[in-house]
């Protein structure tokens, strides 16, 4: 299993920028591939950016050239940084770890969510 912390939310104003941070404890952090999630009041949760353990990034498309998403095996931490942020990105931010078994059984950790208010 691995525990999940997350950090660096906030309130932040229209164009601004943040960076999460993701914390990683009890596994082996480089086996898993890492996501970060954001749900909004009302809204289902989605995924935002994701970094499989073999490398290579995805984003939704609402975020790409804004956002970015890198880790530090040596520290198990996953970042995202947000670049010119607009009220659409007001959400709680979740941190995913993610692995596959050998049999494809997708085992899936969280962290507690930070809240991102992008607001003047």
């Amino acid at each position: 299993q691995v525990q999940l912390v997350e950090s660096g939310g906030g309130l932040v104003q229209p164009g601004g920028s943040l960076r999460l941070s993701c914390a990683a404890s009890g596994s082996v952090f480089a086996i898993y591939a890492m996501a970060w999630y954001r749900q909004a009041p009302g809204k289902q949760r989605e995924l935002v950016a994701a970094m499989p353990s073999g490398g290579g990034t995805n984003y939704a498309d609402s975020v790409k050239g804004r956002f970015t998403i890198s880790r530090d095996n040596a520290k198990n931490t996953v970042y995202l940084q947000m670049n010119s942020l607009i009220p659409e990105d007001t959400a709680v931010y979740y941190c995913n770890a993610y692995r596959y078994s050998g049999y494809g059984t997708r085992y899936d950790y969280w962290g507690q969510g930070t809240q991102v208010t992008v607001s003047s």
